[in-house]
């Protein structure tokens, strides 16, 4: 069996951190990423603020249509609307502040801000 090459081996052990999975650490509990409002707010508490904007978004669907013979393809623009909130907590001057992102109630993203007051 041949030894493996260092930078091989550095390279395996750091995939597993390439999988970004959202999630938010009050403590000893952990908010994952799906998790309701609410249950961010019974592990974690009130966030110090939040915002709360509407994204739109458009998607074009094309389907192929056939009409006495002929071929052509009709396309259909759908668009919807979801709430975006974005919680902040600042859990102290020793630890990063951390956002919270909730699209339709449900946490799909957190992001590390500067170090908390």
């Amino acid at each position: 069996m041949r030894a493996l090459p260092a930078a091989l081996v550095v390279a395996c052990l750091a995939l597993p951190s390439l999988a970004h999975a959202a999630s938010l650490r009050c403590d000893n509990k952990l908010v994952s990423e799906g998790a309701s409002q609410s249950e961010a707010v019974a592990k974690c508490g009130e966030p110090v603020s939040k915002q709360t904007r509407s994204e739109r978004t458009s998607n074009k669907s094309r389907q192929g249509t056939r009409n006495r013979g002929q071929y052509g393809e009709s396309s259909t623009q759908v668009t919807t609307s979801s709430s975006v909130e974005e919680w902040t907590y600042n859990f102290g001057p020793n630890r990063l502040m951390q956002i919270a992102i909730f699209r339709d109630g449900q946490l799909v993203d957190v992001r590390s801000a500067g170090y908390g007051y």
